[in-house]
């Protein structure tokens, strides 16, 4: 997923990263995030690019080069400190603080969303949640209550938002992310099952799961026929 860093940079107002470094090398920096999270959960400080990339199946000169895009952080000897890498990473990504964010769709998906843990562990937390459903406005689902779409803007200014969830069925797509730009938010995550026509001061990432899961049974047919 390459995407990351192009949508939080937008965001965090950070220096622009150089357009010349491959998208999949800003994929890959996520990857490494969530390993040397896990090496600080088991009690590793250090870790050289030759086992890092071991754990990922990645090359050690793949891991260098990739983190050499955005400064050196190695030491001779040591290879990379766990936490300084960490830190650095997440401030590359601009996930070194918290991101308010509010939910826009609050279905199934919508509420499968606002029950996943792993958006506060990596600094995003769900300030809001709003629809367009008179029958779901006012009920409250994971200590969030669920409020109408008219009242976006005023919420965003209320909360600080910058960054809003899109889980609403593709027809209803285009009059929610009208709602969302309108009210100044500048980064979507996109789950709808629709390509989004953004102004270009607005952060996309676009999350098709249908299209993963095709993705993945073409991977499995392959296999299958090797």
């Amino acid at each position: 997923m390459g995407w990351q860093i192009h949508w939080l940079r937008v965001l965090s107002n950070k220096p622009p990263i150089d357009s010349k470094i491959p998208k999949a090398v800003v994929s890959r920096l996520s990857l490494y995030l969530r390993e040397l999270q896990q090496l600080i959960r088991e009690g590793i400080p250090t870790i050289s690019s030759t086992k890092l990339g071991r754990r990922l199946g990645f090359t050690a000169s793949q891991i260098r080069k990739d983190i050499a895009y955005f400064g050196q952080f190695g030491y001779p000897g040591i290879g990379y400190k766990c936490e300084e890498l960490v830190a650095e990473i997440r401030s590359i990504l601009g996930t070194d603080r918290t991101w308010p964010v509010v939910l826009v769709g609050c279905g199934n998906l919508g509420q499968a969303l606002l029950g996943y843990r792993g958006f506060s562990t990596q600094g995003f937390e769900v300030v809001a949640a709003v629809d367009v459903d008179e029958s779901l406005v006012g009920n409250t689902i994971e200590g969030i209550q669920i409020d109408r779409l008219s009242r976006l803007s005023e919420i965003v200014r209320e909360k600080g938002v910058r960054v809003a969830i899109l889980a609403v069925p593709s027809e209803a797509a285009e009059s929610a992310v009208e709602a969302i730009v309108d009210a100044g938010i500048t980064g979507i995550l996109n789950f709808a099952p629709v390509t989004l026509a953004l102004p270009k001061n607005i952060g996309l990432v676009e999350v098709d799961l249908a299209r993963e899961l095709e993705q993945l049974a073409f991977s499995v047919l392959q296999k299958d026929e090797s």
